[in-house]
């Protein structure tokens, strides 16, 4: 299959920037970003597999807002859909397939292997999607293995460095408020709550509101 030049060039851009990924942070970046332009999706599961094939552990990725129980019924590591989808994967003969919604696939070793789902995924062109995928899995399974034990890692490092105040700004941020009724809500200044924003955004490794309020969704910062 022939990708356009738009889609080699998105291509090129998504297998280059994945070099650049050294903490979940990263990763959720690159997915919402570079992978989100090549296969869109709503929340991004990836498991690691064991030896036996079964979920050792998850993470979803995903810059909507969804319910812990909605994070969980997709990810759980035993009874959550990924585990359900893998075992399908392996009886599936472990090839890249579409089911509904859910583009996946992934990678078997000896000692284990990764796997991963694209929930929400349109089905406009499964052909070209499965290939996408395809070419894109070994950036996949080396820096999602390669991540420490699930985002809770960086979620503790930000939790820690964040201060209360900070998270109460981000908080009436990600609702809609601006600089100004956030200070008038707690009682300081619009260039208080600017200060504190761009503290935020050097914890969180990001530029604007928009990410800041999507990686501290992502981090659990934010109740969904």
């Amino acid at each position: 299959m022939l990708l356009t030049g738009r889609e080699q060039e998105y291509l090129l851009h998504a297998i280059l920037g994945a070099h650049g990924i050294a903490v979940p942070g990263d990763f959720f970046l690159w997915s919402q970003g570079p992978l989100q332009a090549l296969l869109p999706h709503a929340v991004l599961v990836c498991a690691q597999l064991g030896a036996d094939g079964g979920v050792v552990r998850s993470a979803a990725w995903h810059s909507a807002v969804l319910a812990e129980a909605e994070v969980r019924a997709l990810s759980d590591p035993r009874q959550g859909q990924v585990a359900h989808l893998a075992q399908a994967w392996r009886a599936g003969g472990r090839r890249v397939a579409i089911l509904d919604d859910v583009l996946l696939h992934g990678s078997a070793a000896a000692g284990g292997g990764s796997f991963f789902a694209l929930f929400g995924a349109p089905r406009t062109d499964p052909a070209r999607q499965a290939y996408v995928l395809e070419l894109l899995l070994p950036c996949l399974h080396l820096h999602w293995l390669a991540l420490p034990d699930g985002a809770q890692a960086t979620l503790a490092g930000v939790a820690r460095a964040a201060s209360a105040r900070e998270l109460e700004v981000l908080h009436w941020v990600s609702i809609g408020k601006s600089n100004e009724e956030v200070g008038q809500i707690l009682g300081i200044s619009g260039g208080t709550v600017k200060s504190h924003l761009q503290r935020i955004y050097k914890l969180l490794g990001v530029s604007n509101r928009t990410q800041a309020v999507s990686r501290g969704i992502a981090l659990r910062l934010l109740a969904a």
